[in-house]
């Protein structure tokens, strides 16, 4: 088996080797969705790391018989396991392989070195009856060969945080048996960036779009620190029924003097301008349709917008997962028990005008 793979060639079957986020990335990549070039560090590698370094057999004679309501040892035993992977010395044939995927991937984008975004993707997240995600570590804008395999690392030791260790013992997933793979992907130079979903999250109405969007990265909109400007588009008649433009006083920014990622003040008179075009809203839409068609399931899907290409190649998905909370209930219409039929002919309705 690989040590990386390539997102070309993932799919949805491709999850024991890449876990659900790569996967995912790969899936939609045939599909002929704009994701931003990449490769999996693949969940072999991760296995031939910890026997390689001879860390394995700690590593679970520390998670043995923990008990996940004893907060102390439970810390204890994750800074412990923690420690081990991040201080063992990655053997060479797995060091040079990882190197060479983010300098291929250097070579496909045309320069010799890119800033990536480096990204846990465990074999058990991102399951429609689980909720993994989340649990495990991102790194954006990480540029250079050593620094990409340093950040590698701390993705595979990120699967044993506290917090990771708990839900796994409460909800009998065998440590074991929980894998870790990990994308390293282009960053997008995002303009703005946010999340959509392709039902409304607030009550489920599987007829709508609902985007949210700031300004820089998206890490501001995923982790709350922003309120973020908010779009209900209609999936029949593709249209915005609701626009709320809020005022967004920071954003996730890579800051070159200081050579990392921060969330920076965003000036007065950019707050309350809108992060989105109309036409860029509308495409979101669209391609949100498209993926969730694709996946036959709603969909939770994280997007891009990159600042210093042009409208519509500026337009990438990041991320995309089966949306947890709605599409676990049972498949019934929220609004009335109303027929798709009867919805489609009352949005046509209220676009006819009478004299």
């Amino acid at each position: 088996m690989a040590y990386i793979l390539n997102f070309k060639e993932l799919d949805k079957t491709s999850i024991p080797s890449v876990g659900g986020k790569n996967a995912s990335l790969g899936e939609m990549i045939k599909a002929g969705i704009r994701v931003p070039p990449g490769f999996a560090v693949t969940t072999t590698c991760y296995e031939q790391f910890i026997l390689g370094t001879e860390i394995k057999d700690d590593i679970f004679g520390l998670l043995a018989d923990l008990d996940p309501d004893d907060v102390d040892a439970l810390n204890t035993a994750a800074s412990r396991v923690r420690a081990l992977i991040i201080e063992a010395t990655i053997t060479p044939e797995i060091a040079d392989t990882i190197k060479e995927g983010y300098h291929q991937l250097c070579r496909q984008c045309g320069l010799d070195s890119i800033p990536v975004a480096v990204r846990s993707s465990a074999t058990a997240e991102d399951l429609p009856t689980a909720s993994f995600a989340g649990q495990q570590d991102t790194y954006l804008w990480i540029e250079g060969a050593d620094n990409v395999l340093n950040r590698v690392q701390r993705c595979w030791a990120s699967l044993f945080t506290a917090r990771a260790i708990a839900y796994r013992t409460k909800n009998n997933f065998p440590h074991d048996k929980v894998l870790i793979s990990v994308g390293v992907q282009q960053m997008v130079n995002s303009r703005a960036a946010g999340v959509m979903f392709t039902l409304n999250p607030i009550d489920g109405d599987p007829s709508k779009v609902v985007i949210e969007g700031s300004w820089g990265l998206g890490e501001t909109v995923v982790s709350g620190t922003v309120n973020p400007d908010r779009f209900v588009v209609d999936k029949v008649v593709m249209e915005t029924s609701e626009k709320t433009v809020s005022a967004k006083h920071i954003e996730c920014i890579f800051d070159h003097e200081k050579a990392e990622v921060i969330n920076a003040d965003v000036s007065e008179e950019r707050q309350s301008v809108c992060c989105l075009a109309d036409q860029e809203v509308k495409a979101l839409a669209t391609v949100a349709k498209i993926i969730e068609k694709h996946y036959g399931r709603p969909m939770d899907i994280e997007w891009a917008i990159d600042g210093t290409i042009d409208f519509p190649d500026n337009i990438f998905i990041v991320q995309a997962r089966p949306e947890t909370v709605w599409g676990q209930r049972e498949k019934k219409s929220v609004l009335g028990n109303k027929s798709g039929y009867q919805l489609l002919m009352e949005q046509a309705m209220k676009r006819i005008k009478i004299p």
